[in-house]
């Protein structure tokens, strides 16, 4: 066995030996917990955990807003050796009961939000023993009833009693306060930097949800690398992402990256929207600010003040390239600077990225400290600089593999590397450039098109707030650019002005064939655009008679 580590540890009771147990840990809306406290929190949690029956290396779906419930459930897990396994908050009952399946999870943890959605995907987890609850019932989604007992703990006779005769979602619920107030125990399970700690779902590179299965040790990797080397957090930094804590993004920015130096973490259980967290970020002094392209637009159409964000000392942007013109655009009004990067689920975390004082907009960055990075072809040979090719990564945050899907995890995890599915292109500085995901680069006319390359020449343009580019055939079953637009508030350009404006920035060949108008994109649960949908809605819009369908086309 190697040399003892466990995530929360290195969290929590570092904190402790240094002597930060008055410090914020957590702010928000449901209140300020210190570090000394959130540290008894967990400890008792991890206690109540292992009385309630929940065994080392056991899962634990948590289907849980952005709340000290949330962390505390995470860290408490970690502890005692299960898995906490963090899932969208956006699913619907079907969709969270095959991820209960599909996990084998024994407990789900949800808060009040969602507690309808808990019991009635409950009652097709044939392994799910028990539920955990922030403190509102969560019924049983066949009659409504809920198994909370007057302790605050179920009564297990009246629990199967139930599942007899109403089915198998009538399972014993905990209260997460409950728990909390049992003895404390601060024992840490024996687990290693190669231990298990917990899964995250992604659908990736290949389409279906599939859980990254990620080690302890993971956690100190991604604190180490990105979050001191290049996004410098300090202990008297307060975090606010926009990027909820259930995927890896959110997870790195409101929980790992603070608690690694003593930092704080506002919380937002609500949907992020630019109000909110514009409100958020003066409330409790946000000084780190996170989020994704598509928010960033948000915030512009939303007509804040340029003052919404005064005590941001830097932003980060993940999830999707930003486009250079959105980063002027933004920069400008807010005053604070973003620095652009690309992560992965896979990865936990960012491992390229720009760095304070080193932005060059329109880029990706440079790779993070500890990260090594190669572009090839479709041969597997190296490109050299200034030709396109797909991006691979390697560093010791990688996760192990997905669970349960062995042909998945050969296809992403190649060995030591571990490929991403983008098309990149590095310049002799070391800055790389997005072109996409290596699927939605097209050929028009014999020569690649770079979404990404049109998206920046639609957004240059005055009138134009998003521009997303994708691929359609025409008549003849060649492919051609189609871009879909959202247009500034108060701003109206035509069809024709904004194809001649691509004509005469872009070479010929690569300017739309088509500009669909819309007011909205479809988006995935962490906020990227579903360019899937997109290409189905154009698939007729270059084909004489057609005309684009469905709830994008305006």
């Amino acid at each position: 066995m190697g040399q003892l580590f466990n995530a929360c540890e290195y969290l929590l009771d570092r904190r402790m030996a240094v002597g930060d147990g008055l410090r914020t840990a957590l702010a928000g809306a449901d209140g300020e917990l210190s570090y000394a406290q959130l540290h008894e929190r967990v400890c008792r949690t991890a206690a109540g955990l292992r009385a309630i029956g929940l065994q080392p290396e056991q899962r634990v779906l948590m289907l849980m807003a952005d709340t000290p419930e949330f962390v505390t459930v995470y860290l408490a897990a970690m502890r005692m050796g299960a898995i906490p396994v963090p899932v969208s908050t956006m699913l619907r009952a079907d969709g969270v009961a095959e991820l209960l399946r599909d996990s084998r999870a024994r407990f789900l943890a949800v808060t009040s939000e969602f507690a309808a959605t808990a019991g009635k995907a409950a009652e097709t987890a044939p392994e799910l023993v028990g539920m955990l609850a922030d403190g509102t019932d969560v019924t049983d989604g066949a009659n409504g009833t809920s198994a909370t007992g007057t302790d605050g703990t179920t009564d297990g006779t009246k629990g199967t009693q139930r599942a007899e005769t109403a089915g198998a979602a009538a399972r014993p619920v905990y209260q997460l306060g409950a728990l909390a107030a049992g003895p404390p125990d601060e024992s840490v399970y024996p687990s290693t930097a190669d231990s298990p700690a917990f899964w995250l779902y992604t659908s990736g590179t290949t389409g279906t949800p599939k859980a990254a299965m990620h080690r302890h040790g993971a956690v100190r990797v991604v604190c180490e690398t990105y979050g001191a080397q290049v996004l410098g957090i300090r202990p008297d930094d307060r975090c606010l992402s926009a990027a909820k804590a259930f995927f890896a993004y959110g997870l790195g920015n409101s929980v790992l990256f603070p608690f690694s130096v003593g930092a704080a973490s506002v919380l937002e259980r609500a949907p992020a929207k630019p109000d909110i967290i514009a409100g958020a970020a003066r409330k409790h002094g946000a000084t780190l600010f996170f989020a994704g392209p598509t928010f960033f637009a948000a915030m512009l159409r939303a007509g804040l003040p340029p003052d919404a964000l005064a005590g941001v000392r830097l932003a980060a942007s993940a999830g999707e390239a930003l486009p250079a013109a959105l980063y002027q655009r933004w920069t400008t009004h807010f005053g604070a600077d973003i620095i652009d990067g690309i992560g992965m689920t896979e990865m936990l975390h960012i491992f390229l990225s720009n760095q304070p004082g080193r932005v060059r907009a329109g880029t990706t960055g440079v790779a993070v400290p500890g990260y090594d990075l190669r572009l090839l072809d479709e041969d597997g040979n190296h490109v050299p600089d200034g030709t396109p090719g797909t991006l691979y990564v390697r560093g010791d945050s990688a996760a192990t593999g997905y669970w349960s899907r062995y042909d998945a995890s050969r296809q992403v995890f190649q060995g030591e590397w571990l490929r991403t599915g983008d098309t990149y292109v590095r310049d002799g500085d070391g800055y790389y450039a997005c072109l996409g995901r290596t699927g939605d680069m097209l050929k028009a006319s014999g020569i690649w098109v770079s979404p990404s390359e049109v998206e920046a020449r639609l957004l240059a343009h005055e009138a134009v707030a998003q521009a997303v580019v994708v691929a359609a055939r025409d008549a003849d079953g060649l492919e051609k650019p189609v871009a879909f637009v959202i247009t500034e508030p108060g701003r109206t350009v035509t069809e024709a002005e904004l194809i001649e404006f691509c004509r005469e920035g872009l070479p010929s060949v690569k300017r739309p064939r088509k500009v669909v108008f819309t007011d909205s994109y479809p988006t995935t649960a962490t906020g990227k655009v579903r360019r899937v949908e997109l290409r189905r809605t154009a698939a007729t819009v270059l084909i004489p008679g057609d005309s684009p369908a469905g709830p994008f086309a305006m």
